[in-house]
Parts: structure tokens; C-alpha cells; sequence
């Protein structure tokens, strides 16, 4: 090798008495994620308010043809521009959806059962390697806590957890509640706290009174809340408000929004609650208003 004089070149500082920093990350229980994790939630949860509005279209994968989702084709694009995330199965995503959208995606993994039998009997019928195949940012699945295939579905959890380690996909963790539990705040919780201890990176759960906060508070990862069944615009938007106004990062909403009687309207007042604290009366004036320009 050609010998250089030193002399020569220019010299270098590198501060070694100044300790390089690592900069925390904007989402509660996430700091200590690699990269690619971080990416992924930072795709799904907006960086500014740290909060998330999921569209949940996935019901068909146990129910078929549901209410508001007879053709998803003509119902959900006309959501998309005002929706943080999307959170579907593989065949409505690769039929219904097109492939230019650029909106991150949680992918439903889970198959099994329908409604014509014990939900909670489930396996995992999509791998993790076949969400990334799709561009998947997360990964889901639901856990029965309590249930009869309590131990199953928490299997069916922990491996997409496992292998999206391996892909730096993170795992959405739903508490699923059947017909004889109670949707309190000491079980949603338990179950809250159970997903998140197996390591899930961001739950979804039910919004309950009293004690919400303490549900997220016990949780050490973010929470949004699932929409549920449809309810009136003004109750969904005053659900929306408290479960953010008590630490939630976000909603995972589905019939709340694309069963509202203008669900264009709903999305967008959901999401002035969600990222700017709208509060419900006034994100209810915004959907009135957005409903009556169309008129």
C-alpha cells in the first residue's frame, strides 16, 4: 500500500467527549424498537398528534356481505383520502383496492370461524411474509381472553408477533370480547395488558365507563378503540373524544363511519377530533355542515 503523510490531511474532529444522542420516539412503549418498526408505526400513527385514524373494513372475513359493505369497491375508496390507515383482509385489499393507493395497511390475518359458529376458534391464515408481500405496515390478529380458545388465540398472537420481529413488522393486538363477558374496565384491562405484555406494539379495545384511563394507562404500548356497532354520529363522536380526551391514540373505526348516513362527512369530523381535540359538539357542527354542502 502507498504510504500517506499524515501531515497531509485535513484534520478530523470526532468530538469524542460529546456522547452521541438516542432520541426517544413520539409513541408510548416504542423507543426501543429498530428502524423498520418505527417506520411502520410512524406510517400509521401521525408523527404531529401521535394519533391514528384506522379505517376497519375487514368484517367480511366472518360476516361476508355486511351492511355498508355490500361493494367495497364504491364504498371505501371515496374514505381513503381522509384515512391514516386501513385495516382489511388480503382478498377485499387485492380485489377492491387499488394497488396506487399509498396509505399504510394492517393486515387481518386471522381466519377459521364465522358467524355461524364460535368465533374465537381461529388460526393464522396469512403469514407475515405474505403481508410484507402486500406491503403490510402491521399485522393482526385477536386474542379471546377469557374465552373458550383463550390459549389458542393467544398462540395465533404470539406467532404473528414472532415473525414479524423478523420482518420489522409490528402486530396490532385486539382484544376480542364474547357475548358472556363483560366490557369493563377491569377486563378490557386485563386483556389490554396481557396482549401487550406477549409484546404486541399497539392494541385495540373497547372504549368503557367508568375507568378508561386506567385501561391506558396499564397498558404500556398505545391504544385505539374500536368503533363497534353502529351508534348515532353524535354518540360516536362523543366516544371518539373521550377515549382521546383519556389517553387513547387513536380509533379503529368501521360501521361508525362507512354506515353513517354520510360517511365522507364522518370520517372527516372523526378526524378533527382525533389529530386537532375537537371536541364531539363541535366535530358533529363539522359533519353537519360537510353533510349539508353536498345537498
Amino acid at each position: 500500500m502507498v504510504d500517506r503523510d499524515k501531515s497531509s490531511e485535513t484534520s478530523k474532529d470526532f468530538y469524542v467527549d460529546v456522547p452521541a444522542e438516542t432520541p426517544g420516539f413520539f409513541l408510548k412503549g416504542s423507543a426501543h424498537l429498530n428502524w423498520g418498526m418505527k417506520n411502520r408505526l410512524s406510517r400509521i400513527f401521525n408523527p404531529k398528534s401521535g394519533n391514528a385514524v384506522m379505517l376497519a373494513f375487514d368484517h367480511g372475513y366472518i360476516m361476508g356481505p355486511t351492511s355498508g359493505l355490500e361493494r367495497i369497491d364504491l364504498s371505501i375508496p371515496p374514505l381513503l383520502p381522509y384515512t391514516d390507515c386501513m385495516m382489511c383482509a388480503r382478498g377485499a385489499l387485492r380485489a377492491c383496492i387499488s394497488p396506487e393507493v399509498d396509505i399504510p395497511l394492517v393486515m387481518r390475518c386471522s381466519t377459521g370461524a364465522t358467524i355461524l359458529k364460535e368465533l374465537s376458534n381461529e388460526v393464522i391464515g396469512v403469514t407475515v411474509q405474505d403481508a410484507v408481500s402486500m406491503n403490510a405496515a402491521a399485522v393482526t390478529t385477536q386474542a379471546y381472553i377469557g374465552g373458550e380458545y383463550e390459549k389458542e388465540t393467544l398462540g395465533n398472537l404470539a406467532r404473528l408477533i414472532n415473525e414479524g420481529n423478523l420482518y420489522g413488522v409490528p402486530t396490532l393486538g385486539v382484544t376480542a370480547v364474547g357475548r358472556e363477558l363483560v366490557r369493563d374496565a377491569r377486563y378490557l384491562g386485563l386483556a389490554s395488558r396481557v396482549v401487550a405484555e406477549l409484546g404486541v406494539h399497539f392494541v385495540k379495545t373497547y372504549y368503557c365507563e367508568p375507568g378508561f384511563d386506567e385501561v391506558v394507562a396499564g397498558c404500556p404500548v398505545p391504544i385505539v378503540i374500536a368503533g363497534g356497532k353502529k351508534i348515532p354520529e353524535p354518540d360516536a363522536l362523543a366516544m371518539a373524544y373521550k377515549a382521546i380526551d383519556q389517553g387513547a391514540s387513536g380509533v379503529d373505526m368501521g360501521r361508525n363511519i362507512f354506515l353513517a348516513e354520510d360517511p365522507v362527512a364522518m370520517i372527516q369530523a372523526v378526524r378533527a377530533v382525533v389529530h386537532d381535540g375537537e371536541k364531539s359538539d363541535k366535530a358533529y357542527d363539522l359533519y353537519q355542515t360537510l353533510k349539508h354542502e353536498k345537498e
